[in-house]
């Protein structure tokens, strides 16, 4: 079984026992969440559920494991003939999240 759930303005498609990497949440390690459900469906397809816009009664629980960040992205700024140029890092923060099960 499978579900769609969304936190930080992005849309995850998880299964039990994945681990996932989310926005940053203001959440302690090792206490549960729970999330609701945008779509919950079998493996093979054979049973789909999709909300309006949740599902009634679907939850996911999740673990929080860590809080982390990201590896270093480099932005690069330059105009050419101006002697201009830029260099900046930037690392996201994230939370990694078990899932532990997915009730429908």
């Amino acid at each position: 079984m499978f579900a769609v759930i969304q936190t930080g303005g992005k849309q995850y498609i998880v299964r039990a026992g994945d681990t996932l990497r989310a926005e940053l949440l203001e959440a302690e390690v090792g206490k549960s969440l729970t999330f609701d459900a945008l779509m919950v469906a079998e493996e093979d397809g054979s049973k789909v559920m999709i909300g309006n816009p949740m599902v009634v009664g679907a939850k996911v629980e999740t673990i929080v494991l860590k809080h982390d960040k990201a590896d270093k992205v480099m932005v690069v700024k330059y105009k050419p003939k101006s002697r201009y140029r830029r260099n900046n890092g930037h690392r996201q923060p994230f939370t990694e999240l078990k899932i532990e099960k997915i009730t429908a």
